[in-house]
């Protein structure tokens, strides 16, 4: 899985969007594009070059049409990464209060301060 390049395609709200449309099926790119009537079709292409490198959807090509979907299983490798990234973060987070309060029951105990 390529994480950053995920995480940058999934900066830009235009693009969760999309996903979001492509999530329970696939969608030819004329279909994604007009839900988004201020942006041009190319823009729209655009974005769907960046979440399909990105491996968020998978393209698929019928004929002239091109359907989009969501890669659900890259997006559950996505989220199992940043569940697995914040978990291990307030370990450390965790080990460094603990640390930090050890030191501060050995300054105590040598200084003679009483400790609650």
């Amino acid at each position: 899985m390529r994480v950053d390049a995920a995480l940058k395609a999934l900066a830009e709200p235009r693009r969760r969007e999309i996903l979001r449309l492509v999530w329970a099926g696939e969608l030819p790119s004329t279909s994604i594009a007009d839900h988004f009537g201020e942006v041009t079709r190319s823009a729209i292409s655009q974005h769907l070059g960046v979440l399909k490198a990105a491996g968020l959807v998978s393209e698929r090509r019928e004929g002239t049409r091109r359907l989009y979907q969501a890669r659900q299983d890259e997006m559950r490798k996505l989220r199992d990464f940043l569940d697995d990234y914040w978990t291990s973060g307030l370990e450390r987070l965790r080990d460094v209060a603990e640390a930090a309060q050890r030191q501060n029951d050995r300054r105590g105990a040598t200084d003679g301060r009483a400790h609650p």
